[in-house]
């Protein structure tokens, strides 16, 4: 039957998928403050895939782009510049997927999803991101993506794995770092999640077959409604990136982390 807590997560997962606040953090939050069950691998693969929608349809320019490159990959057309930045976003998804693939095997992913961690992870990378985005130049944007940083950014992106760090947040550090201008730190990031979020769904797949009693209308609820709210996120953020910067999320991360650390210490 589908419930509130459910109804909670997919918006949740909607809102904080995209920002930099981590949802991965959030969403094992969740149960925990809320003293619930989990709410299963299913709704997780559901919800977000709804928000990967969005993001594919919000960057519908990028996204075209990719899957051009996808079919000049397959058809061995390697010298067009859609193939190159395929190939720059599978580059910057190695990194995570190997050290994805060792926190499985070592069960790693079980270890680091404590309230007092996340809490530390918040704070500290909440703050990494300020001074990033602070010192960061203006310099420049997609077209001077290189193989060596989408190489360094995967290895950014590989810290995601720890909840609370917010993998769309690290690499937007990381971008912000080389210079790159705040939009297109953001729409780059965002480019680099899609095979990232696919892999993520990949990797907990296995794991359905041990889901229960679960209808179609309980997956397809979370999917629209995470869907609807990564949309409007997303609109949202890249509309008021150049109002506010990245400060509001700072803010956000600091405070919820300071909340979680007291929880954790209580």
């Amino acid at each position: 039957m589908f419930s509130f807590h459910i109804f909670f997560i997919a918006i949740v997962q909607g809102i904080t998928e995209f920002l930099p606040i981590s949802s991965s953090a959030h969403l094992i939050m969740i149960p925990y403050i809320m003293k619930v069950s989990d709410q299963g691998v299913l709704i997780d693969i559901s919800v977000h895939l709804g928000s990967l929608l969005a993001l594919i349809i919000f960057f519908k320019k990028e996204s075209v782009i990719l899957f051009k490159g996808l079919i000049q990959f397959f058809s061995l057309k390697w010298q067009k510049e859609e193939f190159f930045l395929l190939l720059k976003i599978i580059i910057a998804t190695i990194p995570i997927c190997l050290f994805g693939l060792i926190f499985k095997i070592y069960r790693l992913d079980i270890i680091v999803r404590s309230i007092e961690l996340i809490g530390w992870t918040m704070i500290i990378f909440g703050i990494t991101l300020f001074y990033a985005d602070k010192l960061g130049k203006e310099k420049k944007s997609l077209k001077n993506l290189s193989f060596r940083e989408s190489l360094f950014i995967g290895f950014f992106q590989a810290f995601a794995l720890i909840p609370g760090v917010s993998r769309s947040g690290i690499s937007i550090t990381g971008f912000r770092i080389f210079g790159y201008n705040k939009y297109d730190a953001i729409k780059i990031s965002l480019m680099m999640s899609i095979p990232t979020i696919l892999l993520s769904a990949f990797f907990i797949s296995p794991e359905i077959l041990e889901e229960k009693n679960i209808s179609i209308i309980e997956i397809l609820i979370p999917f629209i409604l995470s869907f609807i709210t990564a949309f409007v996120t997303l609109k949202v953020m890249v509309r008021y990136v150049y109002v506010f910067g990245f400060s509001p999320y700072v803010i956000y991360r600091i405070f919820l982390g300071i909340i979680l650390l007291s929880m954790a210490y209580s």
